[in-house]
């Protein structure tokens, strides 16, 4: 039997974490994690402000303490004063993996010439990736999931697709997905014949 999968979802806001509005990051990565993968997971969510010593030790404590494989954050990435997710994620990390960034702005750049502003980066802390999404549920989808023709073929394949190989390679469980939601890419040598 495979090792449960841990995700940590984070949703920083200062509006929705003090009740403003209701927030919609953590509804949207819980949907698209339902759908996407086929592996037994569970998850740790957290609703925070955007202040980094509260990011900082949210981050921490879900890796170091909850043993989260997987953490994806979403909110705080802009250029605006309050947008610190960036510098906190940096302040945890034992690695950066700039790759995830740069594919996350490519991605959004096929809607929004704005995304340029976005400073969303990933990183490896001790057994886990953190990777902070965008703020929006339909920019968080087509991150993770990539851009799709009018025909649903896929048109520009979305992060997600390396994420299970990352974290095998940083010695996390075996993740499975639906493929018709997201393929993985692993090397013919890393992968496994399908759990029963």
């Amino acid at each position: 039997m495979s090792e449960e999968l841990v995700v940590g979802l984070v949703s920083i806001s200062d509006r929705a974490s003090t009740g403003v509005y209701e927030d919609k990051g953590i509804p949207a990565l819980e949907e698209w994690l339902s759908g996407a993968l086929t592996t037994p997971w569970r998850v740790e969510m957290r609703l925070i402000a955007d202040d980094r010593a509260t990011i900082e030790e949210t981050l921490m404590a879900l890796v170091d303490r909850d043993k989260c494989h997987l953490v994806l954050t979403t909110g705080g990435t802009g250029p605006a004063p309050r947008d610190v997710t960036p510098e906190a994620t940096l302040a945890v990390a034992d690695k950066e993996m700039p790759g995830f960034g740069e594919e996350m702005r490519r991605i959004s750049l096929n809607f929004v010439p704005t995304a340029i502003l976005s400073r969303q980066i990933a990183v490896i802390r001790k057994q886990a990736l953190i990777v902070n999404l965008p703020g929006q549920p339909r920019s968080i989808r087509e991150t993770l999931e990539g851009v799709r023709n009018a025909d649903g073929t896929v048109a520009h394949v979305g992060i997600f697709a390396a994420v299970p190989y990352c974290i095998d390679l940083i010695g996390g469980p075996y993740i499975e997905t639906d493929e018709t939601v997201i393929k993985v890419f692993r090397p013919k040598t890393a992968i496994r014949s399908r759990s029963r």
